[in-house]
C-alpha cells in the first residue's frame, strides 16, 4: 500500500466497511497494479520538490465542500512540506480559461503541475507546451482522455464506477429491490460522470432487475440544477421511489425539493456520492439511505507522489484510492469525520 499517512487500509475490506473516523483525513491508494512510469521514461531531471516552483489548476469554483477540501488539501500539504512557490488557480468552471490557466503557468515557468480537470477532452496544447519542458502532470479526482507517462506522468482519484456499483447495491438494498428510480447525472464531458452512470445502471441491472430507472437528467453537480431537476422530476413521476445522486450536492437539492413538495423523509430514497458533512447528516435525520465517498483529500498523495518522481524513484500510471461509505449503522457516529 501507499499511503498519504503512517496508516493504512486493508484494499480487500475497503468497499464494504465503514474506515475508523480518522480515515476522512486520509487518502489512501492501492499499490499500481499496472504499469509504472519513471523520469527516465518521461524525461526531465531529478529536483527538490520543496525548492520545485508548483502549479495546481482548481476546475470548478469553490462553491461546494468538495471542491473547498480539495484545494485546501493541496495548500495545507504544500505548507506542511516547506514548498513556499506554490501558485493555485481557479477556472470557475470555464474550460478554456482552466487551459488558460495552466498554459500560463507553464510559461511562468512551473516544474511541476497539479491538475484537477474540468473535462476529460481538449488538453492537447497544454500536453504540447509541457511536453516541450518535461514537466511532470498529476491530474486529481477526474481523468483525462491522453496518454499516462506520455501526455500526462499520472491519475489520482476514485473508482467512479466503482462508486456507482456500491450506489446501485445500496439504492437495491433500500428499495427492497423493486421500484422506480431516478438519476441525476453530474456534468456531460467528463468520466466521473459516464463511470458513475455505467457503474450504478450495471449493478442494478445485475442484482436488482425489479428496479427500473424511468428518470435521468443532468444536474451538472450543483445543488440548485439538482432541486430543480427534482421539481421536474416530481411533476413526471409523481411515484418514483429513490433517487440517485452522482455527487451530494445534487442529492442535497433532491431533498430539498422532496421536502417542498410534502414527502416524509424516507418517502423516496436517496443515495448519493461525495461524502460532505451535510449529506451525511441527511442519513442521520432519514432523508438518504448512503453515501458513498469521493475522498478529496488529495493534497499529501498528490506530494508524495511528485517527490518520489523527481527523486527518481517509478511511480504507478493510475493510483486508485479507496473511499469508505456511510448508512445509518455509521452515519450518526462519523458526521463529524465527513467534509
Amino acid at each position: 500500500m501507499i499511503s498519504a499517512c503512517a496508516k493504512s487500509e486493508d484494499s480487500g475490506s475497503a468497499s464494504n466497511s465503514s474506515a475508523p473516523a480518522s480515515a476522512g483525513a486520509q487518502v489512501v491508494a492501492s499499490a499500481p497494479a499496472g504499469p509504472t512510469c519513471s523520469i527516465d521514461q518521461y524525461g526531465g531531471s531529478k529536483i527538490d520538490l520543496k525548492t520545485a516552483k508548483v502549479g495546481f489548476s482548481q476546475s470548478e469554483k469553490e462553491a461546494n465542500p468538495f471542491r473547498i477540501t480539495e484545494t485546501q488539501s493541496i495548500k495545507d500539504e504544500a505548507a506542511k512540506l516547506g514548498i513556499t512557490n506554490l501558485t493555485a488557480t481557479n477556472a470557475n468552471s470555464e474550460f478554456n480559461k482552466q487551459i488558460s490557466d495552466v498554459e500560463q503557468m507553464i510559461d511562468s515557468g512551473v516544474q511541476v503541475l497539479v491538475i484537477a480537470p474540468l473535462n476529460s477532452d481538449g488538453w492537447d496544447s497544454v500536453f504540447a507546451k509541457a511536453s516541450a519542458k518535461h514537466i511532470p502532470i498529476i491530474t486529481i479526482d477526474r481523468k483525462i482522455n491522453a496518454t499516462p507517462c506520455k501526455d500526462y506522468l499520472t491519475f489520482i482519484g476514485s473508482d467512479f464506477a466503482e462508486q456507482g456499483k456500491r450506489a446501485a447495491d445500496e439504492m437495491a438494498k433500500a428499495l427492497g429491490n423493486k421500484g422506480k428510480v431516478a438519476i441525476l447525472l453530474g456534468a456531460p464531458g467528463n468520466n466521473v460522470t459516464t463511470l458513475r452512470t455505467s457503474g450504478f445502471k450495471d449493478e442494478i441491472a445485475k442484482v436488482a432487475p425489479d428496479v427500473k430507472i424511468v428518470f435521468e437528467q443532468t444536474g451538472n453537480f450543483a445543488r440548485e440544477d439538482g432541486q430543480k431537476v427534482t421539481e421536474q422530476l416530481l411533476q413526471s413521476n409523481p411515484d418514483i421511489n429513490g433517487i440517485y445522486g452522482e455527487n451530494d450536492e445534487m442529492a442535497l437539492g433532491a431533498v430539498t425539493a422532496l421536502k417542498g413538495a410534502g414527502k416524509k423523509a424516507g418517502d423516496v430514497k436517496v443515495v448519493s456520492v461525495d461524502g460532505t458533512k451535510s449529506a451525511v447528516q441527511n442519513i442521520v435525520d432519514g432523508w438518504a439511505s448512503a453515501v458513498i465517498e469521493s475522498n478529496p483529500r488529495f493534497g499529501p498523495l498528490a506530494f508524495d507522489t511528485a517527490s518520489k518522481f523527481l527523486s527518481g524513484t517509478p511511480v504507478g500510471e493510475d493510483i486508485v484510492i479507496q473511499d469508505r461509505q456511510y448508512d445509518e449503522s455509521n452515519a450518526k457516529t462519523d458526521v463529524n469525520s465527513a467534509y
